[in-house]
């Protein structure tokens, strides 16, 4: 096991310092002067932009930059943006949205997309069954934004059922329907791979055994099918929290939810390239120890995948 361990800590570091290298240069060796396009048409004296370069290091070379930005993060310094202001202060004060918005979301896929799984592969070939794989492939069609667009307008501007945009409403009655939004492709994806998996353990010598011995179908769904089927649900529900959290950048802005993805989303517009990175580099660690934290139990649940 601790072989195992080291092998992935080890692809985790070289996938880290790779992608927040390439974040890094797509940000900053963008053709132009980035303090400039920041200015706009604001008079800024060259004392000033050669200060702002100075302290964003923008006179070194770009490896250099990368270099002691890296150093910087080892003491939890995501640096300034051009107005002075800490990156880890901005999301500090917005990650309490991203997260609330995420893991909603998250609840909302493992406990629609486990149940509705579950009832198609145990309604085979009947209506629901049917319904079911036509409402997941019609989610999986559909692109994020229109659904969220055409939800917003029906069940808020319309229906009047959920808050148009905002938190001021709180948590859940804020959350729900951009949640749901966010979870929509994921619980469609969890949801056809229980039923494949729970398909599948059904067919099983173990569960024909069970069957045999007098056990109920219900015991034998319960005890033996479904614990066996959601190996493979929980490993991509576990990727799939670090996807959500990276994923709010196009929810939050459709409802104007004050979050991370809020954040990295109007930076983007106004070439805040400090701001960028550090949410860019926040999200990549999110994403990357949750995918370990899923390597690790998923080597625990099936010990062969320690010996690949």
């Amino acid at each position: 096991m601790g072989r195992y361990i080291a092998s992935r800590l080890i692809q985790l570091v070289v996938v880290f310092f790779g992608v927040t290298l390439l974040i890094y240069v797509a940000v900053w060796a963008l053709p132009g002067d980035p303090i400039r396009a920041m200015a706009g048409d604001r008079p800024l004296s060259e004392s000033v932009i050669n200060a702002m370069r100075e302290q964003h290091n923008l006179n070194d070379p770009m490896l250099i930059q990368y270099a002691k930005y890296m150093a910087g993060l080892l003491t939890g310094d995501f640096g300034t943006d051009f107005n002075g202001r800490s990156v880890a202060d901005q999301m500090a004060q917005r990650w309490p949205v991203t997260i609330r918005l995420a893991l909603t979301a998250w609840l909302i896929e493992i406990v629609a997309g486990i149940g509705l799984g579950l009832v198609a592969a145990l309604r085979r070939g009947r209506w629901p069954d049917y319904t079911i794989l036509f409402f997941t492939i019609a989610v999986i069609s559909v692109p994020i934004f229109v659904l969220g667009y055409t939800a917003q307008l029906l069940l808020g501007v319309h229906g009047g059922v959920f808050p148009v945009s905002g938190v001021s409403d709180g948590w859940p009655v804020s959350y729900i329907l951009p949640a749901a939004i966010m979870a929509a492709l994921g619980m469609a994806a969890v949801a056809r791979l229980v039923r494949v998996s729970v398909l599948e353990n059904l067919r099983a010598d173990y569960v024909r055994a069970a069957f045999a011995k007098g056990m109920s179908r219900r015991r034998v769904v319960s005890v033996h099918v479904l614990r066996n089927s959601l190996i493979a649900a929980v490993t991509f529900l576990g990727v799939e929290l670090g996807f959500l959290l990276g994923g709010a950048v196009v929810v939050e802005g459709i409802f104007n939810l004050p979050g991370v993805g809020q954040l990295l989303f109007r930076s983007i517009q106004v070439q805040e390239g400090a701001v960028v990175v550090g949410v860019a580099t926040a999200l990549v660690l999110i994403f990357l120890v949750a995918n370990f934290v899923v390597d690790l139990l998923y080597g625990v649940l099936d010990p062969r995948i320690r010996h690949d």
